[in-house]
């Protein structure tokens, strides 16, 4: 057998790492990655009921090791408590369904860089798990695997409860997994490449995307909440409504792994936010982190960026579900068809037409004046739609479709019924 130390100096100091080096590099960052992505999983628990306790004016957990070992007691209890079946459930479907929910989650990792590549002796070495050149189709192909299980939990349970709770998550995720894909072809336009490297170094040469496509992100976060199942889209598990919706059977740590489905894709869309319009790993303001030399500082650096931003958006996510009150369910069906799928095609439209145009006049791709084009073109796009279009009418959850019109006939015809004012005092 090869000692280690060997085995890495195969390659030499060349370009492309040797087989040998590629493999060893490959199995190093799937144990550090899959390594943090559970640890951090289980942390955000913890995260969820800090936040909310501190939100909330009170103290969270802070009795098993001051709070920090409450996700360890967490999961202990869920090892050791007892599994339970439905008499009249479907069992391989059954125990099937929390890992169809969780895996995909995971496996989009593969292909999201989280920091600059390390130029070792032994070559280059990129910091993805999988640099695949069709990265960002990778990700919505394997996004859109998790609502298999959150149904196949829903019918296999046999109970009438999680019936409907995986119901409503198909026809959300559907319904958001359109507008999100759609708010994503203005970022392809811009990067002319699918690959996720490609488009990271985009936008580390010119502008991050956020400043140039505001309303594609707009409607990316929103397609974000509602693709996890987090408040305020949470409807698949309404507890006043639906028990626990597609969970209501399960125990132990197949219940366990609903939940760790649900922060797993919460970090995942939080990365994608971070690489699809917040530059990825880039440190802004320098491109000290994208030219040679690749050196290992510049990776440690790059990814420290890169968790920051995965991080503030993890934080959102908390900050969102103590804050805003759950839709209705006509509400979130119809913000999803009625508006973000129009939105997110004329949209698509407007950017296509807005680079054909500076193309035309002969802008450059890159240079300052085809972004400053694209970023009047975004300020003109966000007035219209948040002061013009919108102005909290269409967005908000206590938005009532009735018009003022039909508002004042139903007050007409029920105030005949009301009892008399009670008279002032004095009269």
């Amino acid at each position: 057998m090869i000692p280690m130390p060997a085995l890495l100096q195969i390659a030499g100091p060349t370009t492309e790492p040797h087989f040998g080096v590629w493999l060893v590099a490959t199995l190093v960052k799937l144990i550090v990655i899959f390594a943090l992505y559970m640890v951090g999983v289980a942390l955000f628990t913890l995260a969820e009921r800090k936040v909310s306790a501190w939100m909330q004016d009170r103290h969270g957990p802070n009795r098993v090791g001051k709070g920090w070992l409450q996700p360890i007691a967490d999961g202990l209890k869920n090892f050791v408590k007892e599994e339970t079946y439905p008499a009249a459930a479907n069992l391989p479907l059954f125990i099937l369904a929390p890992v169809l929910s969780f895996v995909p989650a995971f496996i989009t990792w593969a292909v999201i860089p989280f920091a600059a590549p390390w130029g070792s002796r032994w070559g280059i070495i990129e910091m993805v798990l999988a640099p695949m050149p069709v990265g960002f189709l990778f990700i919505l192909a394997i996004s859109s695997v998790g609502v298999y299980g959150i149904v196949i939990a829903g019918w296999s349970s046999n109970n009438k409860y999680a019936l409907l709770g995986g119901l409503r998550s198909s026809a959300q995720m559907i319904s958001y997994e359109i507008a999100m894909g759609m708010s994503t072809i203005p970022v392809l336009l811009l990067a002319g490449n699918v690959s996720m490297a490609k488009i990271v170094n985009q936008q580390a040469f010119e502008t991050w995307n956020v400043l140039n496509l505001t309303v594609a992100f707009f409607i990316f976060l929103i397609a974000a909440f509602a693709e996890t199942n987090r408040l305020p889209f949470d409807l698949p598990e309404a507890e006043q409504e639906l028990i626990a919706g597609y969970h209501t059977e399960y125990s132990a740590m197949k219940f366990a792994l609903f939940f760790m489905a649900e922060y797993s894709n919460m970090l995942t869309a939080s990365a994608l936010m971070a690489t699809l319009f917040f530059g990825g790993w880039d440190i802004p303001f320098t491109l000290w982190d994208n030219v040679a030399p690749h050196t290992g500082l510049k990776t440690l650096l790059t990814f420290g960026a890169f968790a920051s931003k995965t991080l503030f958006f993890v934080f959102f996510f908390m900050w969102i579900r103590w804050t805003l009150p759950r839709f209705r369910y006509d509400q979130l069906m119809s913000l999803g068809w009625k508006f973000l799928l129009p939105l997110s095609l004329g949209y698509i439209v407007a950017v296509a037409t807005t680079v054909l145009a500076l193309d035309a006049v002969g802008f450059a791709r890159g240079s300052v004046p085809f972004h400053a084009g694209l970023i009047l073109m975004n300020l003109a796009a966000v007035v219209i739609l948040f002061n013009i279009v919108d102005r909290g009418r269409l967005i908000s959850p206590a938005y009532s479709r009735l018009n003022r019109r039909d508002l004042d006939k139903l007050r007409a015809v029920s105030a005949p019924h009301h009892a008399p004012p009670l008279p002032e005092p004095g009269d």
